[in-house]
C-alpha cells in the first residue's frame, strides 16, 4: 500500500473541495437551525453525481458503488470505489455531515443493496435512494437482538416491527430494513429486505430531534404485516449457520471506512479553523520548535494532527483492502474506532482551545463538535467496534467473547 493519495483522485478530490466550500458550507447553519427542513440546494448536486456515475468507466463512487473487489487474494494493488468514496465523502464532511448524509440516492440503504444484491435486483434498485433501517428500541448496536420479523407467505414476506434512528427515512425512495427470519437461529436467520416507500403497513411515526446532524432526517419507522416481494429479499434466502452474519456484515466492512472518512472530514475542519483564528492572536504555531519551548496551545495543536493522520492512515488502509479484495472487518473496525473517537476529541478540545468564539454561533466550530458524536456512534458504537477488534485478534466467536 503506497501512502499518498493516487494522483487519478485529484479531480475528485478538488470537486468535493469546492462542493463542501461553496455548496455545503454557506447553507450549514440554515439547515442547522431548520430542522427536518429538506435541502432543496442538494437536488442539483445529486444529479451531477448521477450523471458522473453513469458514465463512469471505473465503477464510479458514493454509497451506492461500494461493492468489494472480485481481486480474490489481493494480489493486485487497486485503488476504486471504496477509496474515492472515502477520499470524497471527508472532504464533503469537511463542509458539513448532515448535509452530505441528505444526498439524493447516496443513503446508507444504497450500501447494503451494492454489497449484498444480486445482479437482477442491483439492475433493479441501483438507482433507488434507500435509508438503511436497523436499529430498534432494544436492539442499538446488539444485531442479534433484532426483534423485527420477515415471515414467509406464499411469494412474499410479511414484515411486523419497529425501527428507530433511520437516517432519510422519510425522504428516501425505500427503505432496507434488516428482520429475522427465525428468531430461534440467531443472527444466521437476519436478512435485509428492500421496502419501497408507500408500501402498505410501513408508516413514519415520527423525526427524532437531535443533538447534530440536524440537516438529515432521521426517522422512527412502524411496520405492521408489511408485505413484500421475495424478490426484495437482498442476497442469499437460504439460512445458513455456517455462513453466519457474513453476508450483512460485508456491509458494515464496506460502510465502516466510509464513516471513518466522514469523522476525519469534521475533525479536519475544526482543526483548520482553529488554527487560524489562534493565529489571530499572534501564537507562533510553526513546527520549528522544540516541543519544551513551544506554546501550550501549538504543542496540543499537533498532538491532535498527528492523532489524525493515524485515523487517516488506519481509514485509507481499510478501504485499500475492500478494493483489493482482502477481508477487511478488523481493519474496518479499527479504522471506525479510532476516527470516531478522534473526531469527537478533536471537535470538542477545538470549541474548548477557542473559548466563546468556539461555544457561540459565530464560527461553526460547535456545530462541528455535535455533528461528530453521531460518527462514533453509528455504523456501531466505540464498544462494539473494540469487541469485534478483540474477537477477531484472539480468534474468538460472539458467542466466545460477549
Amino acid at each position: 500500500m503506497n501512502l499518498e493519495i493516487p494522483r487519478k483522485f485529484a479531480p475528485l478530490i478538488n470537486q468535493a473541495q469546492q462542493v463542501a466550500r461553496e455548496v455545503f458550507r454557506p447553507i450549514s447553519r440554515k439547515y442547522d437551525l431548520a430542522e427536518h427542513e429538506y435541502p432543496s440546494e442538494l437536488d442539483m448536486f445529486a444529479s451531477i453525481m448521477d450523471g458522473m456515475n453513469d458514465g463512469a468507466a471505473d465503477g464510479g463512487t458514493g454509497a451506492g458503488k461500494l461493492a468489494r473487489s472480485d481481486n480474490n487474494g489481493g494480489t493486485g494493488n487497486r485503488n476504486g470505489t471504496n477509496m474515492k468514496t472515502v477520499l470524497g465523502l471527508t472532504e464533503l464532511c469537511w463542509g458539513d455531515v448532515g448535509l452530505a448524509l441528505s444526498i439524493p440516492r447516496q443513503g446508507l440503504g444504497n450500501s447494503a443493496i451494492a454489497a449484498v444484491a444480486n445482479d437482477e435486483q442491483l439492475a433493479r434498485l441501483g438507482n433507488t435512494w434507500a435509508a438503511m433501517a436497523i436499529t430498534e428500541p432494544g436492539a442499538g448496536s446488539d444485531t442479534a437482538a433484532i426483534r423485527t420479523t420477515a415471515t414467509e407467505d406464499g411469494d412474499e414476506y410479511v414484515i411486523n416491527g419497529e425501527k428507530i434512528y433511520v437516517t432519510a427515512g422519510e425522504r428516501a425512495d425505500a427503505v432496507v430494513v434488516w428482520a429475522t427470519l427465525d428468531r430461534n437461529k440467531g443472527r444466521a436467520a437476519i436478512k435485509s429486505f428492500v421496502v419501497e416507500k408507500g408500501t402498505p403497513g410501513m408508516t413514519v411515526e415520527r423525526l427524532e430531534k437531535k443533538l447534530g446532524i440536524r440537516a438529515s432526517d432521521t426517522a422512527a419507522i412502524r411496520f405492521d404485516n408489511c408485505r413484500v416481494p421475495r424478490e426484495n429479499l437482498l442476497g442469499d434466502t437460504d439460512i445458513s449457520v455456517e455462513k453466519g452474519f457474513a453476508g450483512a456484515m460485508q456491509t458494515f466492512d464496506n460502510t465502516r471506512p466510509v464513516v471513518a472518512g466522514m469523522a476525519i472530514g469534521v475533525a479536519s475542519a475544526a482543526l483548520q479553523k482553529t488554527r487560524e483564528l489562534i493565529a489571530l492572536t499572534g501564537t507562533d504555531l510553526e513546527y520549528r520548535h522544540q516541543t519544551w519551548t513551544q506554546p501550550a496551545v501549538t504543542r496540543e495543536l499537533q498532538l491532535m494532527e498527528a492523532e489524525l493522520e493515524a485515523a487517516r492512515l488506519l481509514t485509507l488502509r481499510a478501504a485499500w483492502m475492500a478494493d483489493n479484495g482482502l477481508p477487511n472487518s478488523k481493519e474496518a473496525s479499527i479504522a471506525k474506532a479510532k476516527a470516531g473517537r478522534v473526531g469527537n476529541t478533536i471537535t470538542l478540545r477545538c470549541v474548548e482551545l477557542c473559548g466563546s468564539l468556539g461555544y457561540g454561533e459565530t464560527e461553526l466550530l460547535e456545530k462541528w463538535a455535535r455533528d461528530s458524536k453521531i460518527l462514533d456512534i453509528f455504523e456501531g458504537t466505540q464498544q462494539i467496534q473494540l469487541l469485534i477488534i478483540a474477537r477477531r485478534l484472539l480468534g474468538k466467536s460472539s458467542a466466545e467473547l460477549k
